[in-house]
């Protein structure tokens, strides 16, 4: 499942930050703060869900070493570890806030195929909600590919609405991104 960035799809005064916290309940793995570290294997799974236009790992690289009042990335480690020993990054997201604003855009979810239907994708989505709560957003905006109703349920259940369409967002494919809000003050 992916989301957010001016793509969110494929099914960021500095707050408390994720640590080495379960995803949640029944939830496979752990979700922490994403650091370059992390970039070659999230770079893998850009290009795995998101093929005709991942962003580049200079993208990654520089939205990463944003400070915490504008940005807040995520990894989501899965339980055990891949070939190499290490985790395996079961998924990511990021979020913006708008400096001195009470607005916050999700910018990308994604999560590994193999991975669908542990909830990591709502875990990463209610930390980055928690992380708005706790930097003072009254609003929470993100599009999501039309053609992916997995992500788009994931929002719905979430409490987001549709309050738009952008024709022809995504590139190079024309499919329409589906505008949605969540008012974080109900």
């Amino acid at each position: 499942m992916t989301a957010g960035r001016g793509r969110p799809d494929a099914v960021g005064g500095a707050a408390a930050e994720p640590g080495d916290r379960p995803a949640g309940p029944g939830k496979a793995g752990r979700l922490r703060p994403m650091t370059t570290a992390d970039l070659a294997d999230v770079m893998d799974l850009e290009h795995e869900l998101f093929p005709e236009d991942p962003w580049t790992a200079q993208m990654f690289a520089g939205e990463v070493a944003q400070p915490p009042e504008v940005r807040l990335y995520l990894v989501a480690e899965a339980d055990g570890h891949g070939p190499d020993g290490r985790p395996v990054v079961a998924g990511y997201a990021g979020m913006l806030f708008v400096p001195g604003g009470l607005q916050a855009d999700v910018l990308t979810i994604a999560v590994r195929e193999s991975h669908w239907g542990l909830g990591i994708g709502s875990a990463l989505l209610d930390e980055l909600m928690q992380a708005a709560r706790e930097r003072g957003c009254a609003e929470i905006f993100l599009e999501v590919r039309a053609d992916n109703p997995r992500a788009h349920g994931l929002y719905r259940r979430r409490g987001f609405a549709e309050i738009g369409v952008r024709r022809g967002y995504y590139k190079p494919s024309g499919v329409d991104a589906i505008v949605m809000r969540k008012d974080l003050l109900r």
